[in-house]
């Protein structure tokens, strides 16, 4: 313990620097607590706002995590600050830095603006059914690198936002109505009237088809072996699979009742026996 006593220490000196320090610390620490709580709780409530303000739920969100990160940012540097850091040598070094890095990160960058067209065009919003870089399913999140869908046997598929920016976007719910279209062959032996007859039946048997506009009944094709049907109805968009698959059955089950048969392909063969030269 000689060592100890070759230190010179003054007691009071030793005490004032740890109030000193210790102070700034606990100041420091306290504009950071106390900085992420009001960040936090301010993100929320800008939110919530927008979202009462007719944004959509998915574009609140994705603007309040941007604002999230900026605000982060902030109280980071201002407890820098508290600590007697200079900041502003620390910004320029991270504005230096931010350029290599940015370099280096050009897909999550893409991400990012692209998160941002989204948020500003709103080819979707949260809720709606899409078809997007290949995927389909219903949007449960914008985030800012990626969007979330969730598929119709509950999977949740993650796609890169510049992804679904540069590729075709199919928006299902966009529009409340939809029509449905379905071909429909019958036997070249049946009579086209009774068919047209029986699927104006079904029309008029499901109210979930529209009166306007109005349905359509017409021969389409004569195809090698059946005598094609379009068969187009319009109704509510939430409607659209219940009713493709309702009516399908529907279709199938009366015709058999009506004895109007739906053809598969068959093909004749003929056989002709070659004639044998006479000896």
């Amino acid at each position: 313990m000689e060592f100890l006593n070759a230190i010179p220490m003054d007691t009071s000196q030793l005490f004032e620097i740890g109030l000193q320090w210790g102070g700034t610390l606990l100041s420091a620490l306290a504009v950071l607590v106390f900085g992420m709580w009001v960040a936090k709780r301010l993100t929320q409530w800008a939110t919530s706002l927008l979202h009462r303000k007719s944004m959509d739920e998915a574009a609140a969100g994705f603007v309040g995590q941007i604002a999230y990160a900026i605000l982060v940012v902030m109280v980071l540097l201002t407890a820098l600050d508290q600590l007697g850091v200079d900041t502003t040598s620390m910004i320029a070094a991270l504005g230096a830095a931010g350029l290599a890095i940015g370099l280096a990160l050009q897909s999550s960058l893409s991400n990012l603006a692209s998160g941002f067209l989204l948020v500003t065009l709103r080819p979707f919003k949260k809720g709606d059914y899409v078809e997007a870089a290949g995927t389909s399913g219903s949007v449960d999140q914008i985030t800012m690198l990626q969007t979330r869908l969730v598929t119709p046997d509950n999977r949740k598929v993650t796609v890169p936002n510049s992804s679904v920016m540069s590729n075709t976007i199919t928006n299902y719910s966009a529009l409340p109505t939809r029509r449905l279209d379905l071909v429909v062959g019958v036997s070249y032996d049946d009579d086209i009237r009774q068919v047209k007859a029986v699927l104006e039946e079904l029309v008029a048997g499901d109210e979930r088809i529209m009166k306007e506009p109005s349905y359509l009944i017409a021969v389409a094709e004569l195809a090698d072996s059946s005598v094609n049907f379009n068969f187009r109805m319009w109704c509510q968009a939430s409607d659209y699979w219940a009713l493709k698959w309702d009516m399908t059955e529907r279709i199938k089950l009366t015709f058999d009742e009506r004895g109007i048969s739906i053809p598969y392909p068959q093909r004749d063969v003929h056989f002709h026996q070659a004639s044998t030269p006479a000896e």
